[in-house]
């Protein structure tokens, strides 16, 4: 049947309107799936349990009490014995030299001002030595700047030095006091108070944990570190001065401060530095009321060595190590890695916590930062930065157009 014009007119119409809308829904489609956004991708997370470390083992001193800390660990490590307060002798000498620079700083080098000695001087010698106290010779007029006073003190351990600087600081010990008690309250240390500068009173009384806090305070300040890690020096009038601290330099012990009273028995406030891996660290440690000061040091060193075996490194990230990976819809993946080597020196069986925070990717460059892995122990956190191992591409035209669900 041949058709009229009119039906032909019409069928070439239909034909020029399909076209016309195939070429606009191509126009439309083609610009929207080649250039839309891809959809994100998350990672797939691969984050591993740090194993605990052994647990530390500690053969402590059998008598008195002791505590032991480190520098930049939080709280004690360890503690043994009693926790009552008791004497603690010429450790005392430690708050009596913080005190007067809370006054009276000084920098590392700084000689600080001269301080003149008088009668009044003597006659506190004269005092300590009828009680069989050490002292250090001193006479009317001689001079001595801060620093060569507070050397004779914490060095040679003088009595009549302690009471001669808290003076010249304060004006008297009767002021003194009560400012060196509101120092140690408002430093943490509540089980411990003080009568008198120098510890030769009984009633100068501390607890081995609080002498842990006062040690890494020791350590803050630069001059007193200084002075108790010195052996020996000479200086005008005295002559020379030997460190009383018999440990000095052994087994890494860098002070910080002997005590003996008969009230206290033998005493000691100390430092050591050791090495875990390639990391120094610093323990502190106190242990009152030893018997005598030669088995007292034998102890410690035993503590000391048995406190370092406790201390381990434990290895966090290696550089390159998988931490997760991301999978595109198109099926390419990159692995996400630590960008970095990590490791952190723990104590005990400390345990790691760890986690992971991943952004989400639609593309990607190889190398870039994606995300971050936290470790924690204790007060302390690690940060290690990850990223992507290879690249994520675009996938190309084809992909686009024949996935357009995967676009939008």
């Amino acid at each position: 049947m041949q058709l009229s014009r009119r039906q032909v007119l019409r069928r070439r119409r239909g034909v020029v309107f399909t076209a016309a809308g195939a070429l606009l829904a191509a126009g439309f489609y083609l610009p929207m799936t080649l250039l839309a956004p891809l959809g994100s991708v998350a990672a797939s997370e691969q984050l591993d349990t740090v194993p605990a470390a052994t647990a530390a083992a500690i053969d402590w001193p059998t008598q008195g009490a002791s505590a032991i800390g480190a520098v930049g660990f939080d709280g004690l490590l360890g503690l043994s014995g009693s926790e009552k307060a008791v004497p603690m002798a010429s450790i005392s000498k430690i708050v009596t030299a913080l005190v007067v620079l809370d006054k009276h700083p000084l920098d590392l080098g700084d000689a600080g001002p001269e301080i003149e000695f008088s009668a009044t001087d003597v006659a506190i010698r004269e005092s300590y030595l009828a009680v069989n106290g050490k002292t250090e010779p001193v006479t009317a007029g001689m001079t001595l700047t801060q620093r060569q006073v507070m050397d004779v003190m914490l060095l040679e351990s003088a009595n009549n030095y302690a009471e001669s600087l808290a003076t010249w600081a304060y004006g008297s010990v009767e002021e003194f006091v009560p400012i060196a008690n509101a120092w140690l309250a408002r430093n943490g240390m509540e089980s411990t108070s003080i009568t008198e500068p120098t510890g030769m009173s009984a009633r100068n009384v501390s607890t081995a944990a609080d002498l842990v806090t006062l040690g890494e305070l020791a350590l803050r300040n630069p001059v007193v570190e200084a002075i108790v890690g010195t052996p020996s020096e000479a200086l005008p009038v005295v002559g020379d001065i030997e460190n009383s601290n018999n440990l000095l330099g052994i087994d890494g012990i860098r002070g910080i401060k002997t005590g003996t009273l008969d009230e206290a028995g033998a005493c000691l406030l100390f430092a050591a530095d050791f090495t875990v891996g390639d990391t120094t660290e610093t323990l502190v440690g106190a242990v009152l009321g030893g018997s005598d000061h030669r088995s007292l040091n034998l102890e410690v060193r035993e503590l000391l060595a048995d406190a370092v075996a406790g201390f381990h490194n434990v290895v966090l990230a290696e550089a390159g190590e998988d931490f997760g990976s991301y999978t595109t819809a198109w099926g390419q993946t990159s692995r996400l890695v630590a960008a970095e080597s990590a490791n952190v020196v723990v104590w005990s069986n400390a345990q790691v916590e760890s986690s992971i925070e991943a952004d989400e990717l639609r593309l990607g460059a190889r190398g870039d930062d994606v995300g971050v892995a936290t470790f924690s122990v204790g007060d302390r956190t690690i940060r290690v930065p990850l990223e992507l191992a290879s690249p994520l591409d675009d996938p190309g035209p084809w992909w686009r157009l024949t996935n357009p669900s995967a676009l939008f």
